[in-house]
């Protein structure tokens, strides 16, 4: 299987989250953000999609 480089920017999916949920009706504050992209990146870290590299 080929191997690619995929870099996931928590901001970018806090941002993706607020524009998806404002759509839908929502209010999400800015910690709620955070919140809801730190536990995406820990969901794809425990699914294996990727790995954490410390730079």
């Amino acid at each position: 299987m080929k191997e690619i480089e995929v870099v996931i920017d928590t901001e970018e999916i806090a941002e993706f989250f607020y524009n998806e949920l404002v759509q839908r009706g929502f209010a999400p504050g800015e910690e709620e953000l955070e919140e809801l992209a730190d536990i995406t990146f820990e969901y794809l870290l425990y699914k294996c999609v990727i790995d954490e590299e410390n730079e």
